[in-house]
């Protein structure tokens, strides 16, 4: 009979062997491609012709030959509610194996935070991928509406398209209302960008909220040069390079209170166009995922593809560690901050 340490030495042993065994493996299934005769699915949180829906089929066309094996990839939409809907989705029913990400504006990113709905998931339970760029958003008015600045929006009620409650479509005008003294009503519930730019179109609102820079110009890049529409005021951590002439809104302020609520809000839009897998994805996957996305924002025939898409600007990529590290800092801001733009947001 085997002295009781001679056991514990060859248990030692065999575990060791086994968790040697079990890293060469994972090892030889990522050199070997673990996506390799899957399909990885990008799902859209929008509607198709909107920006996160060019950026995603730009993102679609190369992210491929950056995954180990080269999986077959295809671009859905799965629309709803500001990207919601593909929220719970990526929560209740997506595989969490890495073949199945999803690509948003970045509206829903404080919607656990400050949205009325009962909800178990926080936005850093998420698998964080890594976002396509930084923007500035801003409002924008049509030519026909005749509100051509901000204080034109606080003398009079200027109506603007909404996607749903999470959304910055939605959010962003109430904001601004409280602080800035707009007076701007959300016609809420279009179901992607491509509906609210034919609300604007067709005059059944004055313009809309929450306009990326590089979404007006991917999806209606003429209404800028025929001067179709006005862009009245813009949100962002700094002003847009591209619009030094149009007021910042933290600049409209002078509490010190108004500002950090308005650095919240202007959070998500150093997370332009996010990709975000299920919670719970492996370690390996993720990984693999994130490598490949910031690979592909670095790859010159996807950022020559981006470039036309978003009237030559170039993409500003962070990578999904980035990320991360981003959403735990928002969802550590101090909890009146968070109280306070709840109640703004809150009907």
């Amino acid at each position: 009979m085997l002295h009781r340490s001679v056991w514990r030495f060859a248990a030692g042993a065999a575990l060791a062997l086994g968790a040697v065994s079990a890293s060469s493996a994972a090892v030889a299934q990522s050199a070997d491609g673990f996506f390799k005769g899957k399909t990885f699915t990008i799902l859209v949180g929008g509607t198709a012709g909107g920006g996160i829906d060019v950026g995603a089929r730009i993102m679609a066309r190369h992210i491929g030959k950056h995954l180990p094996g080269q999986p077959t990839v295809v671009a859905g939409l799965m629309p709803g509610a500001g990207g919601v809907r593909l929220l719970e989705h990526l929560v209740q029913a997506a595989p969490k194996d890495g073949t199945v990400v999803g690509a948003f504006a970045s509206g829903p990113l404080l919607e656990p935070m400050v949205g009325g709905r009962k909800i178990n998931y926080s936005m850093t339970d998420f698998t964080a991928v890594g976002a396509l760029d930084k923007d500035v958003t801003f409002c924008a008015t049509s030519t026909a509406s005749g509100v051509k600045t901000v204080e034109d929006a606080k003398g009079r009620t200027v109506t603007v398209a909404g996607t749903g409650a999470a959304s910055a479509t939605d959010t962003e005008p109430l904001v601004l209302n409280a602080l800035l003294g707009t007076k701007f009503k959300v016609i809420t519930g279009y179901l992607g960008t491509q509906e609210t730019l034919v609300a604007i179109e067709r005059g059944e609102v004055d313009g809309r909220c929450a306009f990326g820079w590089m979404s007006l110009n991917a999806s209606k890049p003429n209404w800028l040069p025929e001067k179709k529409v006005n862009l009245i005021v813009q949100i962002g951590l700094e002003k847009h390079p591209m619009l030094k002439d149009m007021p910042l809104a933290s600049d409209l302020v002078s509490n010190e209170a108004d500002k950090q609520l308005l650095r919240l809000v202007a959070g998500p839009l150093a997370l332009s166009r996010p990709y975000l897998g299920p919670p719970g994805m492996d370690a390996t996957r993720i990984s693999e995922v994130r490598k490949a996305f910031i690979e592909t924002t670095r790859d010159p025939e996807f950022r020559a593809d981006f470039r036309k898409s978003a009237a030559g600007e170039e993409p500003n990529a962070t990578d999904g560690m980035g990320m991360e590290k981003l959403l735990g800092e928002m969802y550590s801001t101090p909890q009146p901050v968070q109280e306070r733009l709840k109640k703004i947001l809150t009907p």
